[in-house]
Order: C-alpha cells, then sequence, then structure tokens
C-alpha cells in the first residue's frame, strides 16, 4: 500500500487532510478576479493548499497556474529570472503561437534563448547575467501574461522575501504591474508574519489593502486524528488516540513533522499491528537525534547571549516581556540591551518569531532538540 503521509511532493486528493473552508474560500476568492495573501509558519501546508487548489476543476478547467518559489532569491534579477522561467515554461508550451510570441515579446532577452530540435522550439535557456535591464525585462514578463491563451492565476510563495533585495522600490514596481495586469490574479503567501502583515496592512506600503489576507492555522487536532487514523485502518493497521494527540502537542499541530512522524510510523507497522504513545516517542527522540548535528552547527554560529536567549524561550514555549526584570532572572540572563540585541539577530536569523508580543521558536523539532 501507498503510504499516504505525504511529506515532499504533490499530494494526491486523497491523502489531504481537512482544509475545506480554506480551500474554498481560496478558490472562491480567486474566480471572483481577487488578489490573495497567505500567512502561517513555514511547513504548515501553505504550497499544498495552494496546489490542492489549482487541482480543482473550478481552477485547472478555467485558468493557467503556476506557482514561484522565491524564498532563496536575494535581488531583483533572481526574482526575474524565477518568473520569467515559470511564465515562460508554463504559458510558452501551450502552442507553438504562444511560444514564438513569448521569444518576440520577451526582446531584452532576444538571442539567449536555446533550441530544442526535436519539439523545434525555443528552451528558456537563459542565465542570471543575461538580464541585463531587469526593470524592462520585467515589463516584458508581465506583457507575456497579458497574452496567455487563458487567465492566469501565479503563486508566489515566500513573497516577504523581496524587502530583503538591495534594490529600491521592488514593492511599488511589483505592485504597479500586478495592478495594471488584468489577465492574471496572484496569490501571495508568506512565513514572516510581521513583514507579511507590514507589506499588505501599512497605509504607507504599496500592497496596502490590494488582498484578501487569509491566515492559515494549524489543521484542528480532532480532524488530523480522524485522518490518521482513518489511513492506519486502510492499511490494516491501528493507532491509539494518545498516539496521535502526543505528537499533534509536541508539534503544536506542525503538518511537515506531524505527516514525517505518521510516514515513519505507518512504513514501520505490520498489517494487524497497532501504534501507541511510546512509539511515537521513539520516532520523536529518533528525528532529534538525526538532526543533532545540523542544530549544532546553528548554534555553533550564534553568541553567547543569543543561545541562552533561544534557549529561555524554548523553556517557555511562549515567551512574553522577554527584556523585563522577571524573565531575565529567571532564565539567568545578561541585561535587557543583551537581550533585545539578541533577538532582534535571532529573528533576522529566521530562529526565533514574534507575533502579538510573544517570542517562540518557529521550528518545533529545534525547540524539543533545545529542551532535551
Amino acid at each position: 500500500m501507498e503510504n499516504p503521509f505525504i511529506v515532499v511532493g504533490k499530494i494526491k486528493p486523497e491523502y489531504f487532510c481537512d482544509r475545506q473552508e480554506e480551500s474554498l474560500r481560496l478558490v472562491r476568492q480567486t474566480t471572483n478576479g481577487a488578489n490573495t495573501v497567505i500567512v502561517s509558519p513555514r511547513r504548515l501546508g501553505k504550497t499544498g493548499l495552494i496546489e490542492y487548489c489549482f487541482d480543482k476543476p473550478a481552477l485547472k478547467q478555467h485558468y493557467i497556474t503556476m506557482s514561484v518559489d522565491i524564498l532563496r532569491t536575494s535581488s531583483l534579477n533572481e526574482l526575474i529570472y524565477m518568473l520569467g522561467k515559470t511564465v515562460f515554461e508554463t504559458i510558452g508550451t501551450r502552442s507553438q503561437r504562444l511560444m514564438k510570441l513569448m521569444v518576440t515579446t520577451l526582446k531584452t532577452l532576444n538571442g539567449h534563448f536555446g533550441y530544442d530540435p526535436v519539439s523545434n522550439t525555443p528552451t528558456f535557456d537563459i542565465r542570471l547575467g543575461d538580464i541585463t535591464n531587469p526593470v524592462y525585462t520585467l515589463e516584458e514578463i508581465f506583457a507575456c501574461i497579458e497574452q496567455a491563451d487563458k487567465r492566469c492565476i501565479i503563486a508566489i510563495d515566500e513573497f516577504q522575501q523581496i524587502v530583503n533585495y538591495a534594490e529600491k522600490n521592488i514593492e511599488a514596481l511589483l505592485r504597479t504591474h500586478i495592478q495594471h495586469c488584468s489577465n492574471a490574479n496572484f496569490i501571495f503567501s508568506g512565513s514572516e508574519r510581521h513583514i507579511m502583515n507590514e507589506m499588505f496592512l501599512d497605509t504607507a506600503r504599496p500592497f496596502y489593502n490590494s488582498a484578501d489576507m487569509m491566515m492559515l492555522k494549524p489543521i484542528a487536532e480532532d480532524k488530523y486524528l480522524a485522518f490518521v487514523q482513518h489511513h492506519f485502518n486502510a492499511g490494516g493497521k491501528a493507532i491509539d488516540d494518545d498516539a496521535v494527540h502526543t505528537a499533534y502537542q509536541v508539534f503544536e499541530g506542525n503538518t511537515y513533522y506531524l505527516q514525517k512522524t505518521f510516514r515513519t510510523l505507518f512504513s514501520e507497522t505490520e498489517a494487524g499491528q497497532g501504534v501507541g504513545k511510546q512509539q511515537v516517542e521513539d520516532v520523536i527522540t529518533q528525528m532529534i537525534a538525526d538532526n543533532n548535528h545540523r542544530y549544532g552547527e546553528v548554534l555553533s554560529r550564534l553568541t553567547l547571549a543569543q543561545k541562552e536567549l533561544l534557549n529561555a524561550v524554548a523553556a517557555e514555549g511562549r515567551a512574553r516581556q522577554i527584556t523585563s526584570g522577571a524573565f531575565i532572572r529567571r532564565h539567568h540572563l545578561q541585561s535587557a540591551s543583551s537581550v533585545q540585541a539578541a533577538s532582534k539577530k535571532l529573528l533576522s536569523y529566521g530562529l526565533l518569531s514574534s507575533e502579538d508580543g510573544e517570542y517562540y521558536i518557529d521550528d518545533q523539532l529545534m525547540r524539543q532538540w533545545l529542551l532535551r
């Protein structure tokens, strides 16, 4: 039997857990012509939800859908490269007419395309160095989107990354193109809530009030419990309520770590056997051990004050007033100023997250490693 607990890659509809309300809302907003912002911590299922919706007949049959992950981009050129490649390979492959149209429209990249002698068509064989006029190239990419034979839905993952680019006014530049694009809707997803909120809710920012906000929360425990037990039962196996509850509490509903835990347990459990709390704890212990070197490397790059603060937040789970005298004394920290400096660095490294005055470690497995 195929393992139903998918960790990477596309999730088949039958292995997709809940998100019925969120998927209905996303499809409805998109088909009504609205842009949408999806915000949630990493590995909570943003990408899976978008791909799940892209497979819905309402979108699949009537729209051209595409996704661009810009997490590892650090400049406008890299963003344009990723977007251009995705648009070219998604729209251009639909017909010879669109392929030729795209090649002639992307004038700043003309002469840099490769060629496939088998299909007798150009290929996107372009390098970052070939993008010498990024502002004009971006304009041409949006011109290609306008000429697509169906309306496009473009999902840009980890959209908050653009605030880290060295170039100025990137938000304003993108907002202008998106605002005037009549043949596409956009889904902006991000994992840094405070940055995404500032980008879309601050009246002084270009993207203010330009999209509907959707805050993605963990799947409800009762829904996930039913999902896990259904698939174990379908495989002729059993799993205790307490086993699922243990994993859910440890990982605070984080979809990725839950799926990874139950994927391992499903593969290790023979038909006719059951899984209890102890087996779950053993798998989690092994996951922590497997990541010991990785997390050790991360900590080796931190200062003593940063390590101490990270451990203090791990101990509290959700920490408030981290510069208060009570918090500093409770965790034997140095001073309010050192805590403040350390928190800024840890936030910038992505090791610490902040929401509504609370500080927490977004990576639940790392928190468990720190606690042990």
